[in-house]
């Protein structure tokens, strides 16, 4: 099966299925963007970088939301659990910070306030389109398709430590204490995507379940990808910036 037609004509093993999942990764992913070739290979201003940290907010932001309801919809209590542990993980637990308040460490480590940034006013208004559009499909898609979407996370230790030595080695004013939020994402999305993907295998018995599958993959990896095509238009080139959007000092 390639990505270019992904319509299922038989039922996939699940090792097949696996392998089907991981091409539409490598050939999807937002690892391939120019904006974030720009991004890991330094060649950013830090205004594109801190537009960047501020949009790539509201996505770490609307994590926690979208498990939130799916927890609401999984069958038993040992689902719940493993599920429950990523709203802990984003939100932390009263005690020890969470993703998305490291993610506000990152964005004043790039030189942007705490409270901007929290009140997204800044935000352009396809990251705000694509991530709620993200929010809804987990909340109103089958708990199938749901846990599909998360399984970008399969690919992402790669682009971590693709995104952390390359901006440390290309930005002089980035710090590696800047950069936090990635380090319990090393350990954190591999327990994850391990988790659903199992789930996935297991659950997807017919053809039109592992198509379902299939596509809300593609789906989640358009979201991401959605993202950086709005960065790069709005802050690269063309670089029309909508009206209210954050606006980079010159």
């Amino acid at each position: 099966m390639s990505t270019a037609s992904t319509r299922l004509t038989k039922l996939l093993a699940p090792d097949e299925l696996e392998a089907a999942l991981r091409q539409i990764g490598a050939t999807r992913y937002h690892n391939l963007h120019p904006f974030h070739k720009r991004l890991h290979g330094g060649k950013l201003t830090r205004g594109q970088v801190q537009a960047w940290a501020l949009n790539r907010y509201y996505y770490q932001s609307r994590i926690p939301a979208k498990d939130a309801s799916l927890v609401a919809r999984l069958p038993t209590a040992e689902l719940r659990r493993e599920w429950r542990r990523r709203l802990i993980d984003h939100d932390g637990d009263g005690i020890n910070p969470g993703g998305v308040e490291r993610w506000l460490k990152l964005a004043e480590g790039v030189g942007l306030g705490r409270d901007y940034v929290a009140s997204t006013d800044g935000l352009l208004p396809a990251t705000r389109f694509a991530v709620d559009a993200y929010v809804h499909f987990v909340r109103d898609r089958s708990i199938l398709e749901a846990v599909a979407s998360s399984l970008t996370e399969l690919f992402s230790p790669n682009i971590i430590a693709e995104r952390v030595s390359g901006m440390l080695a290309g930005y002089d004013w980035i710090t590696a204490e800047t950069l936090a939020y990635f380090t319990p994402r090393l350990t954190q999305a591999p327990q994850d995507s391990t988790f659903a993907l199992n789930y996935v295998k297991a659950h997807a018995r017919t053809v039109e379940e592992q198509q379902q599958v299939l596509e809300a993959l593609i789906f989640k990896c358009g979201v991401l990808w959605s993202q950086l095509d709005a960065l790069y238009l709005a802050y690269v080139e063309p670089g029309m910036i909508p009206p209210g959007a954050f606006v980079p000092e010159r």
